[in-house]
């Protein structure tokens, strides 16, 4: 074994070994003691201080690779930004595709009831919710007409494509009433008032339009 040969006077002044391990391990636990490391950096700050060096060195080599050194990066990143901010406003939330446990309808109502609704909604701007009772309103309607079969999970897209089979001179205004409810529902838009009159005067104009009685009577049988 390696030792080291510490100097100790003795009564006949002879150099005492000390073996070099355990004079290391006598030496880190000394330098243990929590007195010599009272003001170290506690374990958040070295992280801190790592990361921050991270993204320093990021910054260094992107902007020396961007034309313009630093402001020319944070040029890039600003129009950046900009340009996911403007698409984010024009498309507003991705929508999502109505699954099939996706219902138009959340219990058992009348096409009156959720027309009352709707006006509720809609004298308290809430057009949201006006909207989505209106549409709901129509194809509630249609079922009470028997242009389309009462049907459990039908969704408002599959209820505006089955009804423009009877009603096909208002299909385009079905279609859009659906994508303007689904856009409300599933899509994080907001309606307005505009949209709102839009399917309130559809709902209308069913009520006095007869439908296509063999295209229904098609539909019905099959």
């Amino acid at each position: 074994m390696t030792t080291a040969r510490l100097p100790q006077r003795g009564t006949d002044d002879v150099p005492v070994d000390v073996p070099r391990v355990p004079a290391r391990e006598a030496a880190e636990r000394e330098l243990s003691k929590p007195m010599y490391h009272e003001n170290d950096p506690s374990l958040l700050e070295r992280g801190l201080d790592r990361f921050l060096k991270w993204v320093g060195g990021l910054f260094d080599a992107a902007s020396g690779a961007t034309p313009g050194g630093l402001l020319g990066l944070l040029a890039i990143v600003v129009v950046v930004l900009a340009l996911v901010g403007a698409l984010w406003w024009r498309l507003g939330t991705p929508q999502r595709t109505p699954a099939t446990g996706d219902s138009l309808f959340d219990g058992p109502r009348t096409a009156e009831e959720h027309r009352a609704a709707a006006a509720r909604h809609a004298a308290a701007g809430r057009w949201n919710q006006a909207l989505q009772e209106r549409m709901r309103a129509i194809v509630r309607s249609l079922e009470e007409r028997t242009l389309l079969d009462p049907r459990p999970g039908r969704t408002a897209d599959e209820a505006a494509a089955e009804a423009a089979r009877s009603l096909p001179s208002h299909s385009d205004e079905l279609r859009a009433a659906a994508r303007s409810f689904d856009d409300v529902t599933y899509g994080g838009r907001t309606a307005d008032e505009l949209a709102y009159r839009r399917i309130e005067e559809l709902d209308t104009a069913l009520e006095r339009t007869r439908p296509t009685l063999d295209i229904a009577a098609a539909g019905a049988l099959e």
